[in-house]
């Protein structure tokens, strides 16, 4: 299947701009084969949602010793935990004393990462960040290679540092590779570093494509009634609550499940009639259980700053369950899927009524081989496979004087 002409897919996005890469690279720098070791600062906790840097770095575990540092933690210790996951990832997770200044909190962040590298004897790792905002107490670090994957325009969240901007400027100066998670953040990061690659979000088709088969209900949905319509993701001022309350009202006999975390919104704004139901956050693991038993998926999400640049990962997911996918006019939604025809765009409680009916009468959409064909392509274990003969290629290489 051919992508429209402004929407590459991340196979030749990434193919197109590495032909870049080896005319700037020539042999000399440290051997890939001698750097064992990634260490991952994230935003993110790791057992939050399962999203694209569980999918990632699952697979970079089978290549590399994988360390993910998240956000510390405040109480009466001083430590640095850790948590080997069965994939063998170690999730480690700094602990402070409640009242410690922010300076010094960068400053003891930095001695246990110190303390960390030296405890496991690190030399030659791949430095992968996720927040610019670690780069504070982690700028004295000298890895093999520097990685930036851009998965979100962090500074356009409610609540980010008023920092963030001018630390993800010396992020991209001092990374070797800089990747994006969609188009739309391709698009805004491009001429500010030589070596951008779009890597837009991707899909385990086996896992969700279970749910085109009759699976058991789950018991926290099994009483209601059908149609039903169904969102999973988080659950923050990304979600058009406007845009929810005014189509539930509409149409009181479609249930509408909600699977995710309430973050970083009122919950009173949000739909609360009798036929909206929150189950909160579910385990990756679970969620084809509940794509199977649903009608439609949708991603009801507000256009603002923070949904400017998203590329959710819930628009593959749901096509792999089998299930007919209603969006608003997100911009890498519309290019990838919108204009192909594999989901249906609204831009208004009218628009997105409509579309949920004509997904319920079974009218859209029209070709699942092509809409396979896709998903195919577009698999987290092909895009982690650009991502590290990328990042192999260039250790692999010098750079030209």
């Amino acid at each position: 299947m051919k992508l429209s002409d402004s929407t590459p897919n991340l196979t030749s996005t990434a193919q197109s701009s590495s032909k870049s890469i080896n005319t700037v690279y020539t042999s000399g720098s440290l051997p890939a084969k001698d750097v064992h070791d990634l260490i991952c600062f994230s935003h993110l906790r790791w057992n939050f949602v399962y999203q694209r840097p569980q999918h990632l770095l699952e697979r970079a575990a089978k290549q590399y010793r994988v360390w993910f540092i998240e956000e510390p933690i405040w109480g009466d210790d001083y430590k640095m935990s850790s948590c080997q996951q069965a994939n063998g990832l170690t999730v480690l997770i700094p602990h402070l004393p409640h009242g410690t200044s922010p300076e010094d909190s960068l400053q003891l962040q930095r001695q246990l990462l110190d303390e960390f590298i030296q405890r496991e004897r690190i030399s030659n790792f791949i430095a992968w960040y996720y927040t610019p905002m670690a780069l504070s107490f982690s700028n004295h670090l000298t890895p093999s290679m520097t990685v930036y994957d851009c998965m979100d325009e962090l500074s356009a969240f409610w609540g980010a540092p008023p920092q963030l901007l001018e630390q993800e400027k010396q992020l991209i100066k001092r990374a070797d590779l800089v990747f994006t998670g969609g188009y739309s953040l391709y698009e805004a990061k491009q001429n500010r570093h030589p070596h951008v690659f779009a890597f837009p979000s991707s899909i385990d088709f086996k896992h969700f494509s279970d749910a085109r088969k009759p699976l058991p209900d789950p018991a926290d949905q099994r009483r209601l009634a059908n149609p039903r319509i169904g969102f999973s993701g988080v659950i923050d001022e990304r979600f058009d609550y406007e845009l929810m309350n005014e189509v539930t009202r509409r149409r009181p006999e479609w249930e509408f499940v909600m699977i995710g975390p309430v973050v970083k919104i009122d919950p009173a704004l949000l739909p609360h009639g009798p036929n909206v139901h929150y189950v909160g956050m579910k385990a990756y693991k679970e969620l084809p259980t509940y794509f199977s038993n649903w009608n439609v998926g949708i991603l009801p999400f507000a256009l603002n700053d923070s949904t400017k640049y998203i590329s959710p990962t819930k628009t593959p997911e749901y096509l792999a369950a089998g299930l007919p996918v209603v969006s608003t006019p997100i911009r890498d939604v519309v290019r990838t899927y919108g204009s192909e025809g594999f989901v249906q765009i609204a831009d208004s409680a009218d628009a997105f009524e409509a579309a949920i009916e004509a997904a319920l009468n079974g009218t859209h959409p029209t070709d699942w081989s092509a809409i396979d064909k896709f998903l195919a392509e577009n698999s987290w274990n092909n895009t982690w496979s650009e991502m590290n003969r990328l990042m192999v290629a260039h250790m692999s290489l010098a750079i030209e004087q």
